[in-house]
């Protein structure tokens, strides 16, 4: 009679599980975006989902950083990206006022989740860099899906400072979010922002615009996040415009 074979599992080292508690993280906070919307907390679920953000954000970095990058952790990125910045504000906008259109607002509901998914395996499958951003490039091929996510929420943003009812048009909605999804999926150049770097004689007076920016976050968080927005639609154009340039200049 045959013993079953014990399998032993490879130890993770701690620097590899750093990163991915931040993605977990980063997930849990996109999954109570969905409970707060669920209660009406509208405030509190945007929130979440910027949360969810900043985490995202810091898992790659603390990876790097503790040269505890793994497969497995490349993975969990894209699944706990799919739910925070596709399904989470999706859901968010659906139950804010889309609902209120029925079965077409759930289809554009959809569209959002697909379009994040499709993205993220885009990225996952990509060899080279015709399909998603080169290691060290100034620039991502199309919105990458945080940054989607905050411009999907745009109009609930902006209802938190102006009592408009407009904003909660759901056809409103509806195309902006049809927008949203197909810059998600595009082939459009949009800045990284990942390779911006501080002059030494300009270290204080950017030290003291982040201080700024702090303060500003802290007492007018949801203008400040609408203002993001805008501005980072409005340099979309600019950015197309300096890649074709450098496009043109390395050829």
């Amino acid at each position: 009679m045959k013993t079953p074979r014990s399998y032993r599992f490879p130890v993770l080292p701690a620097r590899s599980l750093a990163p991915n508690v931040l993605t977990v993280l980063a997930l849990c906070a996109g999954m109570s975006a969905i409970r707060f919307a669920m209660e009406g907390r509208w405030e509190a679920s945007v929130a979440a989902i910027l949360v969810a953000g900043i985490f995202d954000g810091l898992d790659g970095r603390v990876a790097r950083l503790l040269k505890g990058a793994t497969k497995f952790g490349a993975e969990l990125d894209s699944l706990s990206d799919v739910v925070s910045f596709g399904v989470a504000p999706a859901l968010v906008l659906y139950m804010w006022t889309l609902e209120t259109i029925g079965g077409m607002g759930w289809v554009m509901a959809l569209i959002f989740i697909i379009c994040s998914a499709l993205r993220l395996a885009r990225f996952n499958t990509a060899i080279d860099g015709d399909h998603e951003r080169k290691p060290g490039s100034d620039y991502f091929v199309g919105v990458p899906m945080p940054a989607a996510a905050a411009l999907a929420l745009w109009p609930l943003i902006l209802s938190f400072e102006i009592d408009a009812e407009f904003l909660r048009s759901p056809v409103l909605c509806a195309v902006h979010l049809a927008l949203i999804s197909f810059l998600t999926i595009s082939s459009i150049p949009t800045f990284s922002f990942k390779r911006i770097g501080v002059r030494r004689e300009y270290v204080l007076p950017a030290l003291l615009g982040i201080t700024l920016l702090a303060a500003l976050l802290v007492s007018y968080l949801w203008w400040v996040m609408s203002l993001f927005g805008v501005i980072y639609l409005l340099l979309i154009p600019v950015s197309v415009k300096r890649a074709r340039k450098t496009q043109q200049s390395s050829d």
